[in-house]
């Protein structure tokens, strides 16, 4: 039996045509997302609207709402003063002793300029007022022979008249010792420590004698430490050889004890 020939296909030209349906139908599902996402939903922009007719009309937008009443004509509210928070009375209390206290050491001050006025004059003794009190800065030169913790008679007078001024007072009195780097080893004075320690006790124990409260009196060495200038001059360390006298303003509150739940033992983190 005789085969049959297969007649040869033609080839399909229309095969562009499944793609692009493809093409256009994935555009028309963008555009069908993209206005979903952007479409305004209604539902909030009724309560958006809703609100803002009720805030600027006397009717509400919604039955059964709460009218908002305005009263036309009314004048317009002055725009009130910020008011300044008034001081508690135990505030007022502080503050007013504190000038008061700050008075008192300005006017005892007063008094050791006027009883050492020759030697202010000199520029052997300076006044400071510090946010602590009243500190006075004596020149050693004029208290104590070099290396030595013995006052000179010449200076004794001095000291009487300043601690008979500190001795009508109440405030708390620090004594301070200051030196020069220059540095001293002898059996009574290892170093600059002892030294100046031992000049600021020395002023201590007059002042104590000349009526000023030993519970009241403190004294502190501080050696070279503490310069004012520098010691590379010779009037640097004129000036950095000195007793200082603070008269405190701040006198020491009473301690409380700390429990032992109160303390933290977390450690401190380092950076």
């Amino acid at each position: 039996m005789a085969r049959k020939r297969r007649q040869e296909e033609h080839e399909n030209h229309e095969r562009w045509l499944v793609s692009y349906a493809d093409f256009i139908t994935l555009l028309f599902a963008f555009f069908v997302v993209m206005y979903a996402v952007s479409s305004v939903n209604e539902g909030k922009y009724k309560v958006l609207s809703d609100s803002l007719t009720n805030a600027f009309s006397n009717t509400s937008g919604k039955a059964g709402g709460q009218p908002i009443n305005v009263i036309q004509g009314a004048p317009p509210l002055s725009p009130r003063p910020v008011a300044k928070m008034e001081r508690l009375p135990e505030q007022k209390k502080s503050d007013g002793k504190k000038l008061e206290q700050r008075q008192k050491m300005k006017n005892v001050a007063g008094d050791i300029m006027e009883a050492l006025q020759p030697l202010v004059a000199q520029g052997k003794v300076r006044l400071l007022e510090t946010s602590r009190g009243v500190t006075i800065e004596i020149n050693d030169s004029i208290l104590f022979p070099a290396g030595q913790a013995r006052l000179q008679p010449a200076s004794i007078n001095a000291m009487r008249a300043i601690a008979s001024v500190l001795a009508e007072s109440d405030f708390p009195i620090t004594i301070e010792g200051h030196t020069d780097n220059v540095p001293i080893s002898t059996p009574q004075f290892p170093s600059n420590w002892e030294l100046s320690a031992m000049r600021a006790t020395t002023v201590l124990r007059l002042f104590n004698d000349g009526g000023v409260g030993a519970e009241r009196l403190t004294a502190i060495g501080y050696g070279e430490t503490r310069p004012l200038e520098t010691n590379t001059t010779l009037e640097g360390k004129a000036r950095n050889r000195r007793v200082s006298i603070l008269i405190d303003s701040n006198r020491p509150e009473e301690p409380t004890e700390i429990q032992p739940g109160q303390v933290s033992n977390a450690p401190v983190s380092t950076p």
